[in-house]
């Protein structure tokens, strides 16, 4: 093969490599993800199961003696919020060790960079590869929804680009905290303990937000799976909601996710490029 002919292979790999290198990524996490599928498969099944009998049978059989909450089922108040919860936690978990180990124990973010992968394609890519993970536990959540005979069918469907936004938006934020970490002395576990956890319980999530003390509500004002919970349950099941509102949490959602991609970004560029 004469060098012309492989200038110009080589010329149009770089192309194409510029254009959709952050695919080289997901397609790297895909492959990767093959060894856990099995687990994958049990919890992703057994979860959203085990979670709507134990609330649906357990705590709304007291809740609902009451009328249930907001004039619907407890089971049916829950449901969306415990499918944006179990997104948030995944997109924060992939985003964590996932993340850091690609810089620092895997490398796996250093060696693409001898690549025409850019650092920006790697951290969006990154970000596109989580969302498999999370389309994968949506769809069991939302085959349980539809099983449970919880909400409308198109409610039901409206939920994935509620949870695409959200995973989007916490990853991105995760990402941007992570990325900047050269070690791991138990930092790294405190996204898990000390800002998932308690963003689940204050977030509205088991009972409206208004209920909570009103020191406690502004942690749901500035929660991402607050904003997301709410537009779940006017999507599932017809919760009472403005359009001005509607704006104000899609709005939030998009504004941590493009200033959690742009921070992101500039320090995947820094740590790769510098």
């Amino acid at each position: 093969m004469s060098s012309g002919v492989i200038d110009r292979t080589l010329s149009a790999d770089h192309r194409v490599s510029s254009r959709w290198g952050w695919l080289s990524l997901v397609e790297h996490r895909a492959m990767l993800l093959r060894y856990y599928y099995p687990t994958l498969l049990i919890t992703g099944i057994g979860s959203p199961f085990l979670y709507l009998l134990g609330l649906g049978f357990g705590l709304g059989v007291l809740v609902d003696q009451g009328e249930g909450i907001e004039g619907v089922p407890y089971l049916t108040f829950v449901a969306p919020a415990l499918v944006m919860a179990t997104v948030m936690q995944v997109a924060a978990q992939e985003n964590t060790f996932g993340v850091f180990g690609g810089f620092k124990w895997s490398n796996t973010f250093t060696a693409m960079r001898l690549t025409p992968v850019t650092p920006g394609q790697m951290a969006v890519g990154y970000q596109a590869s989580v969302l498999v993970r999370v389309m994968l536990m949506l769809g069991f959540y939302l085959i349980a929804l539809l099983i449970f005979g919880i909400g409308r069918p198109l409610g039901v469907l409206l939920m994935i680009p509620i949870g695409v936004l959200l995973s989007v938006a916490v990853g991105f934020a995760v990402m941007s905290w992570v990325a900047r970490q050269k070690d791991d002395r138990g930092q790294l576990s405190f996204v898990e303990r000390f800002v998932i956890v308690p963003l689940t319980l204050f977030s509205g999530t088991y009972f409206p937000l208004e209920t909570l003390p009103i020191y406690l509500q502004p942690i749901g004002w500035i929660s991402p799976l607050w904003h997301a919970a709410e537009l779940g349950r006017a999507a599932l099941y017809g919760a009472p909601m403005s359009l001005g509102m509607a704006a104000v949490h899609v709005g939030f959602l998009l504004l941590v996710a493009v200033v959690g991609a742009a921070l992101s970004i500039r320090t995947f560029r820094r740590r790769l490029d510098s």
